[in-house]
């Protein structure tokens, strides 16, 4: 008997906060950007914007890697976005819109959806899921705000808070299920829907 072969793994994501997270879970995986307009469309609900992303990203990463030959390929997408009463808080990509956000999240509680789609080009399977935590911040002072911006620059993360590293001090409460769905990947989630899949990362 021949063993099954095992799908290729590609992270469609160019975030190395994902990458890293990935990276726990101890099995080879290629990374590859979907390149996709990550603008909200009218009306969108966060939640709604945040699941239409990840299986759009993982869509595209499916379709780039059939174009480059890889046959079955196992395609992690995820996006997460802040959701602040209703409002979708994106990446704030400068200084002004971090302070901005901060400001705004001063002594309020946020719920950030992380979705996650998990598909697999050779069986024609796909699932996708949506992980939310709330986070309470503390009353934050302008000159906070200015020292975390100027220590951490996070503007590449929705929030614009890096709970793994000193954003953890703007917080006074966290509520989640898994703790690295808030940092970006839920990987009990993708470590589930891969074994369904056919990747067990504890397979002998």
């Amino acid at each position: 008997m021949h063993a099954t072969a095992l799908p290729r793994l590609v992270l469609g994501s160019s975030s190395p906060y994902r990458r890293e997270l990935l990276s726990r879970l101890h099995l080879p995986f290629d990374t590859c950007s979907p390149d996709i307009d990550e603008s909200p469309l009218p009306g969108e609900a966060p939640r709604a914007l945040a699941a239409r992303l990840a299986q759009a990203k993982a869509a595209r990463v499916a379709e780039l890697q059939r174009a480059a030959g890889h046959a079955d390929v196992l395609v992690i997408g995820s996006d997460q976005v802040a959701d602040l009463n209703g409002q979708c808080l994106g990446k704030p990509g400068h200084h002004a819109g971090a302070t901005a956000q901060l400001r705004a999240m001063s002594g309020q509680t946020v719920h950030f959806h992380t979705a996650l789609t998990v598909l697999r080009t050779g069986t024609g399977q796909a699932a996708t899921e949506v992980h939310s935590v709330a986070v309470t911040f503390r009353e934050l002072t302008d000159s906070t705000i200015a020292r975390y911006l100027a220590l951490e620059q996070p503007y590449d993360c929705a929030g614009s808070a890096k709970v793994e590293s000193l954003g953890i001090a703007l917080l006074s409460r966290v509520q989640s299920d898994d703790p690295t769905t808030l940092i970006g990947l839920p990987l009990m989630a993708v470590a589930r829907l891969m074994r369904e899949m056919g990747l067990d990362p504890l397979a002998a």
